[in-house]
């Protein structure tokens, strides 16, 4: 049963969002896989990769079918010339996901407003979301990226505690402009190391950079890990040169994420910054009367399943898990068994809690009362 978040609960409290691939998956390839395993469980990049991490050229082909799938389109991607359907109504539910946070804001009376909304995407979804609502002019709001700077924007954990102030022409009065804070986990295609820095750029678009060579061998390769009814042990074999390895790593290091579940940053300005965003989270969940809501995340991640799970013992801490399928919400509601508060949401029988349903009955300014189709219609 899909159950709301009550606005009046939440609005004047320390929100928190913490959003996964899930949010993104109309427009970007998530981490799932169509084949299984020798005990028919569904494999996904990350159970291939750890299974994948002694063997050097099968761990190479899988990395680059990664990477040619689910990272550069989200290098390539302009929401311009995103497309019709599905992708065009992904890109309208983020901005419905933003006219909430801004609606939530908007009720508060503090001077500093804002909502943390954490994520694990590369992609620049929420941003570029956002300046479309700011290029019609209908809302008045800031994003936060933690970057400062004129020409060139530079990245800094500091300054995710700033916040805009509007005065009244004879400064008679101050308002607080409401702002999303917008922290990037697991990095963004938009970063790039700038000396002992990391720079950000939102019109950067670097091309593809495996060869056409690289990306015929890859091509069967890939073809059956999306494809139904395949196995782990009837993956293809690709037959790469050791110069196609090696150099296909020089580029793949360089990239400014996080690999998959297990792997961490190969730069160490991306790293540094990687455990103080995790410190971020821990110390914004240890606050008083904070709320976290989760969307599109697995919690595959370890290191911030362990995290949420400690600040759980924050009593006037209050979590929402929400859930894509019915199997899902039962797998994370025995993760978070342990705490009473936390309320897992998955959808009902036959449903599923996708972006739009998300927005529509879960987190909402005026949610909607879920009413299950008509028996009769359904025949």
């Amino acid at each position: 049963m899909f159950i709301s978040i009550p606005p009046v609960d939440i609005y004047n409290k320390n929100i928190n969002l913490l959003i996964g691939s899930g949010a993104s998956a109309d427009l970007f390839p998530t981490l799932g896989l169509a084949i299984t395993n020798n005990r028919s469980e569904w494999e996904t990049i990350e159970t291939l990769a750890t299974r994948y991490e002694s063997d050097l050229k099968r761990k190479t082909a899988l990395f680059m079918h990664y990477y040619n799938t689910c990272i550069s389109p989200v290098q390539s991607y302009n929401p311009e010339r995103s497309g019709g359907g599905k992708k065009k109504a992904n890109s309208k539910n983020y901005q419905e996901l933003i006219k909430t946070i801004i609606g939530l804001l908007d009720k508060r009376k503090d001077l500093s407003r804002k909502v943390n909304v954490f994520t694990t995407n590369y992609d620049g979804c929420l941003p570029f979301a956002a300046d479309s609502i700011l290029t019609d002019d209908t809302h008045q709001f800031a994003v936060n990226d933690g970057t400062a700077g004129f020409r060139t924007k530079h990245l800094h954990i500091k300054n995710f505690h700033r916040f805009q102030c509007q005065a009244s022409a004879f400064e008679r009065h101050n308002y607080g402009i409401p702002q999303i804070n917008l922290i990037n986990l697991h990095g963004s295609v938009y970063w790039a190391k700038d000396s002992d820095k990391i720079k950000v750029d939102y019109d950067a678009r670097p091309s593809n950079f495996l060869s056409a060579r690289t990306l015929d061998k890859l091509e069967a390769y890939s073809e059956y890990l999306v494809t139904k009814g395949g196995t782990t042990e009837e993956i293809p074999s690709v037959q790469l040169t050791s110069g196609e390895v090696s150099g296909f790593w020089d580029s793949y290091n360089a990239l400014p994420i996080v690999n998959p579940t297990k792997w961490k940053f190969h730069e160490t300005v991306f790293e540094e910054h990687y455990y103080q965003m995790l410190r971020l989270l821990s110390y914004e969940l240890e606050k008083p009367n904070s709320i976290l809501i989760t969307f599109g995340f697995s919690f595959a991640d370890e290191h911030i399943l362990k995290l949420v799970q400690r600040s759980l013992t924050n009593p006037t801490l209050k979590a929402y898990v929400c859930c894509y399928s019915v199997s899902g919400a039962k797998k994370l509601a025995g993760d978070f068994k342990a705490w009473n508060n936390v309320d897992v949401i998955g959808p009902p029988d036959g449903e599923v809690l996708d972006f739009t349903n998300f927005n529509k009955y879960i987190f909402s300014l005026k949610p909607e009362v879920y009413s299950p189709p008509d028996a009769e219609e359904d025949l």
